[in-house]
């Protein structure tokens, strides 16, 4: 009878810190792992047990915890290092530190475990000052971008048999972005799409022929963003026990259906040379996460050692063909559309990891992931450079007391560099620590 109070609780909770999670993820947009134990065995997650991450990733191995009810609570630090060179000059992002903080509760009851979690989906983002050598002649101010999404999750999942379990969980999603951006007035005036409307029409025309424009929108908290949306998403998933050594477990993750994001009517402004300025709002069009298929097995070798490899399919394609927003002028009347061209690619994601239990009180854990670059080339941009490819994972995990375990793990990304197609070499690396305290009762 004690649970449904608990339960309350921690949606509440949930609810309260729903838009601190910026992040900067690494395959694509998507996080490399979840929590902590997956993360560390190099984001396999389909067919064992891992926490209450589960969630995030197959709800089905929620079914695999011990009987009674589990609490964890993570924060996650991640470090892209993020540099964008021409010959002669070079921008390095000061974006280098975000913060991700996440819980999970869930209760194993028979047949059914359910529960009530809160993780970052993922994100990308950068800042640079303004001596960049793209925004060179311009106004002198940073450029940056900062887009987060989150989600609250409500997972459930069934014993339908003693060797078969499935799952699935309804997710409340929201994004945050912001976006302070400067580009030359023709390049600008090359990615509006449609007709401009009303008085903005007649300014935007000296524009394009001005050495540079800004579109600007930023709260200036680390932890939200001016332009914001909310929306759905579900996931299901199954896992089977072909043995009592080896599993088996699938999930699919749906796209959401995210609203589009929107700043306030003044909430953003476009500015440019010789004094010109407006206020308006920015909408963000049919910004969308996309689906997710993945498979993956589970092989515990000995008593001690545990392996497992997962593969995954994101459909970037669907979601990322052009970035595209909207700016309708609160001063002159009247809004311009303009779309960033993004022609991103499914990506396969490769996870392989090993646990090997030292003693009953120590695991070490280590492991890789693969994800090839989802951007064609010539579209990387330097404020969206989410193009890290190969990620090395290490972890621990300490079982302190019956009841208390902390899990930790390390991921080493190294340097990805591509060239667009305005001669840029945008360079990323990074370095990613997560480290959750978990609670069974």
């Amino acid at each position: 009878m004690r649970a449904t109070p608990r339960l309350f609780k921690l949606t509440s909770l949930a609810s309260l810190c729903a838009f601190a999670l910026p992040a900067l993820a690494t395959n694509g947009m998507n996080m490399e792992g979840y929590g902590p134990v997956s993360t560390a065995m190099g984001g396999a997650s389909q067919a064992l047990d891992h926490g209450t991450a589960a969630m995030a990733q197959n709800p089905a191995t929620l079914g695999l915890m011990a009987p009674g009810a589990r609490l964890d609570a993570a924060f996650g630090v991640l470090g892209p290092d993020v540099a964008s060179s021409v010959p002669g000059a070079t921008a390095k992002s000061g974006g280098t530190s975000y913060v991700m903080p996440a819980f999970g509760y869930a209760r194993r009851s028979g047949s059914l475990t359910y529960g009530v979690g809160m993780f970052a989906q993922g994100g990308m983002g950068t800042e640079y000052d303004g001596n960049a050598f793209f925004t060179a002649g311009g106004s002198g101010r940073e450029t940056r971008s900062e887009l987060g999404v989150g989600r609250l999750l409500l997972p459930l999942a069934w014993e339908v048999a003693p060797n078969f379990i499935v799952g699935g969980s309804i997710d409340f999603v929201w994004a945050n972005l912001d976006l302070r951006m400067e580009l030359p007035g023709s390049r600008l005036a090359s990615l509006v799409t449609g007709t401009p409307s009303g008085g903005l029409a007649s300014q935007l025309g000296p524009l394009s022929g001005s050495p540079w424009v800004r579109i600007d929108f930023s709260d200036d908290n680390d932890f939200s963003g001016a332009a914001r949306s909310t929306g759905w998403a579900f996931k299901l998933g199954a896992v089977w026990k072909a043995s009592p050594s080896f599993t088996l477990g699938a999930s699919y993750q749906g796209k959401t259906t995210l609203d589009d994001m929107k700043t306030g009517t003044t909430g953003a402004a476009m500015s440019g040379p010789g004094g010109f300025g407006d206020a308006g709002r920015i909408t963000v069009l049919d910004f969308q996460w996309p689906t997710l298929l993945a498979i993956g097995g589970a092989w515990q070798a000995t008593p001690a050692l545990l392996v497992a490899a997962d593969v995954k399919r994101i459909g970037w394609s669907d979601v990322m063909e052009s970035f595209k927003m909207r700016y309708d002028s609160a001063g002159f009347g009247g809004s311009v559309t303009f779309a960033l061209p993004q022609q991103w690619k499914d990506q396969t994601v490769v996870n392989l990891g090993v646990a090997y239990a030292l003693n009953q009180q120590f695991t070490l854990r280590a492991g890789y992931n693969h994800a090839d670059n989802p951007i064609p080339e010539a579209f990387v941009n330097p404020l969206f450079p989410a193009t890290v490819e190969n990620h090395y994972t290490l972890g621990l995990g300490w079982q302190v007391a019956p009841r208390h375990a902390v899990n930790a793990s390390l991921t080493v990304a190294p340097e990805s560099s591509v060239t667009n197609g305005d001669g840029i070499v945008v360079t990323h690396k990074q370095t990613n620590v997560q480290v959750m305290y978990s609670f069974r009762f």
